[in-house]
C-alpha cells in the first residue's frame, strides 16, 4: 500500500446489511490489499461518530444514504464513488386481525414514527419510517396526511450499539396496541416481528416501481473523503476493485454470503433468508448508473423537503465516477 500523508490508518465503516465491501472485508481481501484496515464500528467512541459526519480522512463508508447526504449537506468533503441497490424486506407490519391487509387499509391508521435524534444524520430511523410509509401509501393513492403519526423513542444511534442490536422502533408499541402499523426492514426486523407475532400488511419489495421503496439503503452510497481521493487515488481504486471482486464471488456463493450476513446482522438463518430473497447475492456490484443516481435524487429531494438536510446537495458535483471505472479495468486486467 502507498504511504499516506496525514492519514494514520485506513478505516472501513458499513451497516449490518449485505454489501460487497463488507464481504471483501470479511473474506480478508481488504486487509490483504490495503494493510491493517480498521472497522469503525469497533473503534473508540470519538472515532466511531465519524460514521455519521465523515470527518476522517482515511475513511471508506458504505452505509445508509441519510447520514451520507446529511453530512454532505453540512459541508463534509466527501465524494460519491458507488451506489448499490439491494432489496432487503421493506414492509409495513401490523397486528393479526387488525383489518389492515393492504395499502388502502392504512387510511386513518396510527403509524409509528421515531422521534428526532440529536442530529439530522442520526435521525435516519425517522427518515426511514417516513419515506417507507409514504411509499406504501402511494400504492393506494394515499398521502402522509391520510395517517396519524405517533412518535416513538429513537433507538440508540451510536455505531457500536446501532442497528445490529436495537429493538426496531415501533415494534414494542405495535405489540402493546399503541400503534396500528410500523415500517420495518432487514433481517433483525424479521426476527423481532416474528417474536411479537406481527404480520405483513404491505410488502414494498413486491411492487414493480422501485421508487415506492427508495429509502435509506435503496440506493446505498459508497463515499470517501475527497482528500484521500485526490492524494491517493490508487488506494480508492484498490478498495473498489476488491469490492467488485467480492461481488463476483458472492454471485456463486449464496451459502457463504448468508453465513457472513448472519454474523453481520446478528440474525438467525430464517431472518436472513426472509429479508434477503432469491437472487440478491447476484446483484451486489456497485455502479453509478443514471438509474441509481435518479433514485438517489428521489431520496435527496424527500429528505430536503422533510428537514433531514441542512441544504440541497448537488449530486452531479458529488459523483466521482473515475475510481470505479478504473477498478473495473484493474479487475479485467488481472483476470
Amino acid at each position: 500500500m502507498s504511504s499516506i500523508d496525514k492519514i494514520d490508518k485506513i478505516w472501513f465503516t458499513r451497516c449490518p446489511v449485505p454489501t460487497a465491501s463488507g464481504l471483501a472485508y470479511n473474506l480478508g481481501w481488504l486487509t490483504e490489499e490495503l494493510g491493517d484496515v480498521g472497522v469503525l464500528q469497533d473503534a473508540p467512541p470519538e472515532l466511531a461518530g465519524r460514521h455519521f459526519d465523515h470527518q476522517l480522512l482515511g475513511l471508506f463508508r458504505e452505509g445508509g444514504n441519510v447520514p451520507a447526504l446529511a453530512a454532505r449537506s453540512e459541508g463534509a468533503r466527501t465524494r460519491l464513488i458507488g451506489l448499490t441497490w439491494i432489496e432487503e424486506w421493506q414492509v409495513i407490519l401490523v397486528r393479526p386481525g387488525s383489518g389492515i391487509t393492504g395499502a388502502a387499509d392504512l387510511k386513518g391508521a396510527r403509524v409509528a414514527l421515531p422521534a428526532w435524534a440529536a442530529t439530522r444524520a442520526t435521525s435516519f430511523p425517522r427518515a426511514m419510517a417516513l419515506h417507507g410509509v409514504k411509499g406504501a401509501l402511494s400504492q393506494a393513492g394515499l398521502t402522509l396526511d391520510d395517517v396519524t403519526f405517533v412518535e416513538v423513542p429513537q433507538p440508540d444511534p451510536s455505531v457500536g450499539a446501532g442497528p445490529r442490536s436495537f429493538s426496531w422502533p415501533g415494534i414494542a408499541e405495535l405489540a402493546r396496541g399503541e400503534v396500528d402499523a410500523v415500517y420495518a426492514k432487514g433481517a433483525r426486523a424479521v426476527d423481532q416481528a416474528r417474536e411479537i407475532g406481527a404480520v405483513v400488511a404491505v410488502d414494498l419489495d413486491a411492487h414493480p416501481d422501485r421508487r415506492t421503496r427508495v429509502n435509506n439503503g435503496t440506493p446505498r452510497p459508497i463515499t470517501v473523503h475527497e482528500e484521500l481521493l485526490t492524494d491517493h487515488p490508487d488506494v480508492v481504486v484498490a478498495f473498489l476493485a476488491q469490492t467488485l471482486r467480492a461481488a463476483d464471488w458472492a454471485a456463486d456463493n449464496l451459502d457463504g454470503v448468508r453465513t457472513i450476513l448472519a454474523q453481520e446482522t446478528r440474525s438467525g438463518a430464517e431472518g436472513v433468508a426472509t429479508a434477503y430473497r432469491n437472487g440478491f447475492h447476484t446483484s451486489l456490484h456497485p455502479d453509478l448508473s443514471q438509474e441509481r443516481l435518479d433514485l438517489l435524487r428521489v431520496q435527496k429531494d424527500f429528505l430536503l423537503v422533510h428537514g433531514f438536510l441542512a441544504a440541497d446537495v448537488d449530486l452531479d458535483a458529488w459523483v466521482a465516477p473515475e475510481p470505479l471505472e478504473q477498478a473495473r479495468l484493474t479487475l479485467k486486467a488481472a483476470a
